[in-house]
């Protein structure tokens, strides 16, 4: 019954496509990175302009449309009980150095865009809006309400979905397109550590160590600052002729060592796919540090592993494997070193086992470690044979003829803080990587992910 509906909706979308992509680089070329609040824009001016954008849109296009006083915002169409709902985000993580083009040009090359927020998320994002426009203009009489919701604040706190729970209604059913194909059945939990550090003197006492800007990133630049007594200058400056790391440079100012390290962004769920530079740096004083003052050097480089060992908290379970977790900012303020890991644990764990086997870890530690911050995010599952689950998978399977399987994932969206919410698939292989230098998205992939995302809103509407 819904199958030549859909077919119409498609055909629908084929016939917009350029729309759709002028409309996808026109919110691409939106900076919308968290910045300071002002009225009615409590994420910055940006995020403010990018939502004004989406609102814009949606009443052009005859939809009703409500601004949670910038937080968020949504459009919505239909009529009926039943809530068919999306859930996008318009807000970006920070550029980072070595973009081949201005990241919020949107530039075209060989048939991809490249820019910040290409395939994270605000290319999924407009497929859905479009999407969601087709089957209003192909179905008016679809017999539930369809809504599109774009949230300000998913990349640093998810205040914006907080604020959209606060007031709005939970869907029949939703899905974020923020994730991988199909779709993710299973989010890992996801914690904050916030950890200080007092260093104690030694002969090569630390001053300082800074890098990174947002926990859920891998450190790509990351600088240390240390004090040498004269006693042991000679020895450090044999072993600096000996060390060896292409990605780190050091100098002299005056009795202090000063160490850039550089590494490679990735997202921090799968910080295996980045490089950290605090890493690297941390490695690199060990390396070079007198024999007195090695151990706290190591002591400090096991704390960054992703495993999570250092911290006491590694782990896994059979539904969602192992634990990871990413060293995101590293501050020092007043001769405190302030840390934040970013740790993705599995499903059938909870925040607190996190937390309290990382206090018992550092009490056994000898540099002076304090837990200070802890936050939570709980985690995710939806069992397979649910029909939200069924329906994505469906659909899925009928435009590609991929049979995998449900994914799990380090990564938080959407889904894991609204009822009966799925996080979907958004790009392909060639697509760029979410939070990584020359982020990118083919023109056909975006096309190609509304038509998918069309059929899986018409069949939701039939549910």
């Amino acid at each position: 019954m819904a199958e030549p509906m859909v077919l119409q909706v498609q055909q629908w979308l084929r016939e917009h496509e350029q729309e759709l992509l002028d409309d996808y680089r026109s919110l691409l070329q939106i900076p919308s990175i968290e910045a300071e609040a002002e009225p009615n824009a409590p994420f910055g001016r940006a995020n403010r302009e990018a939502l004004d954008f989406v609102l814009r849109r949606g009443y052009e296009w005859g939809m009703s449309c409500k601004d949670l006083e910038g937080y968020c915002g949504y459009a919505e169409f239909g009529s009926g009980e039943s809530l068919v709902a999306v859930f996008g985000h318009l807000d970006v993580v920070p550029v980072g150095p070595g973009w081949k083009y201005d990241p919020f040009s949107a530039t075209v090359e060989e048939g991809y865009v490249y820019a910040r927020g290409a395939v994270d998320d605000k290319g999924p994002t407009i497929a859905a809006y479009f999407a969601a426009r087709a089957v209003k203009e192909c179905m008016p009489d679809l017999g539930v309400r369809m809504r599109v919701v774009f949230g300000c604040d998913e990349e640093s706190g998810f205040e914006c979905i907080h604020r959209y729970n606060q007031t709005e209604e939970s869907p029949k059913f939703g899905f974020a397109p923020d994730a991988g194909w199909p779709l993710i059945h299973a989010e890992k939990g996801i914690a904050n550590l916030g950890i200080v550090l007092k260093p104690s003197p030694g002969s090569m006492s630390l001053i300082s160590l800074d890098g990174g800007d947002r926990p859920n990133i891998v450190i790509d630049l990351c600088t240390a600052r240390v004090k040498v007594e004269d006693a042991a200058r000679s020895g450090i400056e044999g072993r600096l002729a000996e060390a060896w790391d292409r990605n780190v440079e050091w100098t002299w100012d005056g009795s202090q060592l000063v160490v850039t390290a550089r590494g490679k962004a990735a997202h921090g769920a799968w910080p295996i796919g980045g490089d950290s530079a605090a890493t690297r740096a941390v490695r690199f004083l060990m390396e070079v540090a007198p024999d007195a003052d090695k151990d706290f050097y190591t002591e400090l480089l096991e704390l960054t592993q992703i495993s999570g060992a250092g911290l006491g908290i590694d782990g896994r379970d059979e539904v969602s494997e192992e634990l990871t977790t990413n060293l995101g900012v590293v501050k020092t303020e007043g001769g405190i070193v302030r840390m934040t890991f970013n740790v993705r644990y599995p499903v059938t764990w909870s925040g607190e086992t996190v937390r309290d086997r990382c206090i018992e870890k550092l009490s056994k530690l000898k540099g002076a470690y304090t837990l200070t911050d802890f936050s939570d995010s709980k985690p995710l599952y939806f069992p397979l044979d649910h029909p939200l689950v069924k329906t994505v998978c469906d659909a899925y399977v009928a435009e590609t003829g991929d049979t995998k399987a449900p994914g799990v994932m380090g990564g938080g969206t959407y889904a894991r803080a609204v009822p009966n919410t799925v996080a979907i698939g958004t790009g392909w292989i060639g697509d760029g990587e979410a939070h990584q230098t020359n982020e990118r998205c083919a023109i056909d992939s975006l096309f190609k992910m509304s038509r998918i995302y069309g059929r899986i809103l018409v069949n939701l509407a039939h549910q």
